[in-house]
């Protein structure tokens, strides 16, 4: 059965992009007889704010999707917990003091995901009343599982590449898990077959194939689709202010009508629809 999910963080409203990525993941579900999940991603802290929950719901019932909705990742803190404790067992993780501004001041070497950790804290003597993240040891880590494929719908087999993206963190300073972990693990616990989001992540399915062969997780298919731009040829953003569904619902303008539009490939002017 085809099992997708749509998993939003509660840290800002939804806009058109939002709209377009779950509109994508509710079809092809229901286009294979299988199940939409909504999962809601919200452990970044204070950034998290719970009353967006509720709104999030009305604009995916306002654009015409139906859902099942799983534990939020605030229930799953435990099983993050345990995956990451295992992984440093097994000396996969190690912890990092390093500062986004200590990083930078090394003049790193850039990668498709941005600047690549220079690997300074490896095999380091750190201070243990410092704050610390866990990163993972990739060399190490392929080591050991050897060449891994994964497979996208429309960019076809691919052989994971991890090492582009460097010692990601796995365990942030400031919460019990990475996007990078805990996204893996939900979708393992929740049984998604296909896994479906924006091309911009693309590069970070390298590392969650990884993870996967880490700790024993099935694996499922992807697909990366295109992104909605603004009239800069920025994708659209929290950020930056791009327009909410929310104002659009409240304002009256037809979400069902709108779906349909984003089904058909008609954007708003100056938004355009980026291929993979």
């Amino acid at each position: 059965m085809t099992v997708t999910r749509f998993a939003p963080s509660p840290n800002g409203s939804l806009h058109l992009g939002h709209a377009f990525s779950a509109i994508v993941a509710h079809d092809l579900a229901r286009e294979a007889g299988g199940r939409f999940l909504l999962r809601i991603e919200d452990i970044d802290g204070p950034r998290s704010r719970p009353e967006l929950v509720d709104e999030f719901r009305r604009d995916l019932e306002w654009l015409g999707l139906e859902w099942e909705e799983v534990p939020a990742q605030s229930t799953r803190l435990a099983t993050y917990e345990e995956a990451a404790h295992d992984l440093l067992e097994r000396g996969y993780l190690y912890p990092c003091t390093c500062t986004r501004a200590e990083i930078e001041a090394l003049e790193p070497r850039l990668g498709s995901q941005g600047a690549i950790y220079p690997g300074t804290c490896k095999g380091r003597l750190l201070d243990p009343g410092k704050s610390a993240a866990l990163r993972l040891d990739i060399d190490r880590a392929m080591a050991d599982t050897g060449e891994l494929v994964w497979e996208d719908a429309l960019a076809g087999c691919q052989t994971a590449d991890p090492r582009e993206a460097g010692d990601v963190v796995i365990v942030r300073k400031d919460a019990p898990a990475s996007y990078h972990l805990a996204a893996t693990l939900d979708d393992a616990a929740d049984e998604v077959t296909l896994v479906t989001r924006g091309a911009d992540l693309f590069p970070a399915t390298h590392i969650h194939r990884l993870l996967q062969a880490l700790l024993g997780l099935p694996v499922p298919r992807w697909h990366h689709h295109g992104l909605l731009l603004d009239d800069s040829g920025q994708k659209l953003a929290k950020r930056r202010g791009s327009p909410s569904l929310a104002d659009r619902r409240e304002s009256g303008e037809d979400g069902r009508a709108l779906a349909a539009r984003l089904r058909a490939g008609e954007f708003p002017a100056g938004i355009t629809l980026a291929n993979s």
